[in-house]
């Protein structure tokens, strides 16, 4: 109620909309892509191949001289598949949490503002873990459990989505969009700083802020993906 209704003749999706949702988009792809490359490249368990070994896969042989010492079963192996599968729904249920409000922060609109969405997101959690966990079913799925590290690169991977939609809902509610979700202050020549943490959701920052710094803190080998 605190906006004007939408202008009839408005497209449903703006340009920007558009803008952000492929940005959103690529960034899923690729995440998805990375976490199963992870896997082959960089993880403790994995074979440890290098990314040529990885994008020339259908040459592998024991007349490959560049697979002289790689077992080609490696790539039937289902966790690059599961890694890619946990992505794909810990990042949906992300932007899931950047749709409690089109541009407005997570700071100042927490994910509790919608109950409701919670519990569908703990749902579909719930049923991932249920096809990863509980036998027949990562066999009928043809996936494999994680251990925590392989879930942390999870979070790991998923997690930036949320600052990246972050930074466009600020570009939109500043430059593009102004006034569309909350109206901004009087003067235009910027906030001061008390006048930027108006708002701020302390409860939500002092619950995330922790639980982030220990998840990028943890060692996964991430940095020996761009190495290989």
């Amino acid at each position: 109620m605190s906006k004007p209704p939408r202008n009839a003749r408005e497209p449903l999706i703006s340009g920007w909309l558009f803008f952000r949702y492929l940005a959103i988009g690529c960034y899923v792809g690729a995440a998805t892509v990375g976490a199963a490359a992870w896997w082959f490249v960089a993880a403790e368990d994995g074979p440890r191949i290098t990314f040529y070994q990885l994008s020339h896969f259908l040459q592998c042989g024991p007349e490959n001289p560049d697979y002289q010492n790689v077992d080609c079963k490696v790539f039937e192996s289902p966790y690059p598949m599961t890694m890619a599968l946990s992505v794909l729904v810990t990042i949906e249920m992300c932007n899931a949490l950047n749709s409690v409000s089109e541009n407005q922060s997570l700071l100042r609109m927490p994910p509790w503002e919608n109950v409701w969405l919670l519990g569908a997101i703990c749902l579909s959690m719930s049923l991932h873990f249920l096809i990863l966990y509980v036998e027949p079913l990562p066999i009928i799925f043809q996936i494999t459990p994680l251990n925590l590290t392989q879930w942390l690169m999870v979070l790991k991977i998923s997690l930036p989505v949320i600052l990246l939609d972050e930074m466009l809902k600020f570009a939109a509610r500043n430059y593009l969009e102004p006034g569309k979700e909350l109206e901004k202050p009087a003067s235009s020549k910027g906030c001061s700083l008390p006048a930027c943490m108006e708002g701020i959701s302390w409860p939500f920052v002092a619950i995330t802020l922790p639980l982030v710094l220990w998840i990028y803190s943890c060692d996964t080998n991430m940095a020996d993906m761009f190495m290989s």
